[in-house]
């Protein structure tokens, strides 16, 4: 990890809370969770989630579930629904609790048409072009518009004239009056109001005047009697308007914003913009694919709920930006499957067997442990016959020194099975490829009996030629070749470092007959390969699993060498 402060696990809005509690500013912990419905969740959200909905909580308080809609060109329904299953995949939720800033689309407009009583808000016809040029720069103060001192009738006929639908998009917005030279860009006139003919997700053709989220946010907090809003850090500039917003609105509360370092991963993107430009490009197979860091994705690739969480909860909460590595996200979740999925065989590339002293059509059922883990877990049969099926990368014709596993001459045991010595070599004629290995077992070595006897150093897996199901195995690496997808020479995007490699179908592959009947979603070890996931792609007789992660732990080594 290249954050230092996350290691620490450290949480200061949790002490914020915790002071203010002891201090008696709030009776009820109220929290909110505030999406925009114009995509799909991220890893980055469940930090999110995790943080607010884990304090609501832990002080028992609540957290509001409350969709920011009020940009009807990019929201859709299907958002909606996609980020409550998230939300609840995570597991948590909201009761009665689901708002939208929609349903406060009246009061809202009400608030505005304070600010304009007040001689804090007005209507501007500059285009947007001239607003832009008028806003300034850092280091030069804005200019004021020739439309900042209307009266406050000519405001309130316009504004009421906007809502009613009489001009076009563009035509007119807005601002609050609150300061051009403010050394802050955020306090130069913001705009409040925009025009938009377009259709709403909620509301329909209600309404062509929508507010903007820095101005529809802050006074749905208060309406809702949010306590602690929190958001990222690209919010903190922010946080002045948006206690502007509620004070002078006159709001029933005064809810406290306090911003957190999001989460940045290594090897991926987190930008909403980013994601649809890969999705609409066709560089991944949508917003599942399990290269991407969505929720979607993640759940598909065979993540689970409660290593997502245990991590958030491990990188803790910091003020500083910083970006984690993706090994360790990996590591939580092969701590978590290690725990609770099933072990079984299967044979990615797979080297025909014969065990010549085996007798012919004899088949032995033996017994395979579900989970080392999990002493409950018990055992399954396995079916064991002359002909197998071994890794091909589990045999060399000339191994090289150390090499454990089988060559000619050389002794290996079988998984739960027998000891087996390689006799001879079949090749194919025209390319020289190793295609077929006999063998023979000793048969006092039986896994498990009482005469399994001698021992020989090396362990490998096998399925039964005649009993194994056919798989398709997706293998997935990192979706970027550099741990920063932007570190890019000029004139080239993110998308110069995608990962040529990072999906490999692998057809062919062979698995035990105990998988039949897997459903998708279902995790497993395939011993010595690594965490699998039955794909949604599966069917009856088309077995397709994605590879959620291999054995190898490299940050659980990191750790370790720093120890």
């Amino acid at each position: 990890m290249t954050n230092p402060e996350s290691s620490a696990a450290g949480n200061f809005i949790r002490e914020i809370v915790v002071q203010d509690v002891k201090a008696g500013k709030h009776g009820r912990i109220v929290t909110r969770f505030p999406p925009e419905p114009n995509g799909y969740l991220h890893i980055g959200h469940a930090k999110s989630i995790c943080l607010n909905f884990g304090i609501a909580q832990e002080f028992r308080g609540i957290c509001h579930l409350r969709f920011d809609d009020t940009n009807p060109t990019r929201e859709e329904v299907e958002y909606v629904e996609a980020i409550q299953a998230d939300v609840r995949w995570l597991g948590f939720g909201w009761g009665d609790k689901l708002f939208y800033a929609s349903d406060y689309f009246e009061r809202l407009y009400q608030y505005a048409v304070h600010l304009i009583n007040k001689g804090k808000a007005y209507v501007d016809s500059l285009s947007a072009d001239e607003m832009r040029a008028h806003r300034g720069t850092l280091t030069e103060r804005g200019k004021e518009s020739l439309h900042r001192n209307r009266s406050v009738e000519e405001n309130l006929d316009l504004f009421a004239r906007m809502k009613a639908g009489e001009f076009p998009d563009g035509a007119h917005v807005l601002r609050a009056k609150i300061d051009m030279a403010s050394p802050n860009i955020n306090l130069r006139d913001p705009a409040l109001y925009r025009i938009r003919h377009a259709a709403h997700h909620r509301t329909g053709n209600r309404w062509c005047l929508y507010p903007t989220y820095d101005y529809a946010h802050p006074l749905s907090d208060a309406i809702e009697g949010i306590t602690h809003s929190i958001c990222t850090l690209e919010f903190e500039d922010h946080r002045p308007l948006y206690d502007w917003v509620v004070q002078q609105a006159d709001a029933p509360c005064r809810p406290r914003q306090i911003e957190f370092a999001r989460l940045n991963l290594s090897f991926t993107v987190m930008s909403k913009r980013k994601l649809l430009d890969l999705v609409e490009k066709g560089h991944v197979a949508g917003w599942n694919d399990p290269r991407l860091p969505t929720l979607k994705g993640l759940r598909r690739r065979g993540y689970t709920p409660e290593a997502i969480r245990a991590f958030c909860e491990h990188i803790g909460v910091a003020k500083r930006d910083g970006v984690v590595e993706m090994a360790l996200l990996e590591h939580f979740i092969r701590e978590d499957l290690n725990r609770r999925a099933p072990r079984v065989m299967g044979v990615l590339r797979p080297l025909k067997v014969v065990i010549d002293n085996y007798p012919d059509g004899q088949v032995e059922q033996l017994d395979a442990v579900n989970n080392p883990e999990d002493p409950g877990a018990g055992i399954r049969k396995v079916p064991f016959a002359r002909v197998i099926y071994i890794e091909r990368d589990d045999f060399r014709e000339v191994p090289p020194k150390k090499f454990f596993r089988l060559a000619p001459g050389q002794e290996v045991r079988l998984r739960y099975a027998y000891i087996i010595k390689c006799v001879g070599v079949v090749k194919d004629d025209r390319t020289g490829e190793v295609v077929e290995l006999h063998c023979t077992y000793d048969p006092e070595t039986r896994s498990g009996s009482s005469q399994a006897g001698r021992k020989v150093k090396g362990t490998i897996h096998w399925v039964s030629a005649t009993h194994a199901l056919p798989a398709e195995i997706r293998l997935y690496e990192s979706l970027f070749v550099k741990a920063d997808p932007d570190d890019v020479p000029e004139g080239q995007d993110y998308t110069a470092n995608l990962n040529p490699h990072s999906l490999e179908r692998v057809t062919g592959c062979l698995v035990e007959p105990s998988l039949a009947g897997a459903s998708p979603g279902s995790r497993y070890q395939f011993e010595r390969l690594g965490y699998f996931c039955v794909d949604p792609d599966s069917a009856p007789g088309k077995l397709v699993f994605n590879r959620t992660v291999p054995l190898r732990d490299s940050w659980a080594k990191i750790e370790k060498a720093q120890h």
